[in-house]
């Protein structure tokens, strides 16, 4: 298990392993976030733009308004087809 070693001024220098693991380099922040139970977990809290790549669904085509108006006819005559029916 990784150890770390508290300096006089109060800081760690994280071992590499758990540098490596997090993703982190110079610069990026990291949060410690305090369990009920009393445990300490570490996460990085900065995160590089490019780790959210593909994070988000690629957006839908346009669609155009003569495209729209005529889903919403056909919806509609779908609605008024099934209306119909005993």
């Amino acid at each position: 298990m990784p150890e770390a070693k508290l300096t006089s001024k109060g800081q760690l220098v994280l071992p590499k392993m758990v540098r490596e693991h997090l993703a982190v380099k110079v610069g990026d922040r990291v949060s410690f976030v305090i369990q009920p139970d009393g445990e300490v977990v570490v996460r990085a809290a900065t995160r590089d733009v490019r780790t959210l790549a593909g994070f988000l669904a690629p957006a839908p085509r346009a669609v155009s308004l003569d495209e729209m108006d005529q889903a919403v006819r056909d919806a509609a005559a779908e609605r008024d087809q099934r209306s119909r029916q005993p």
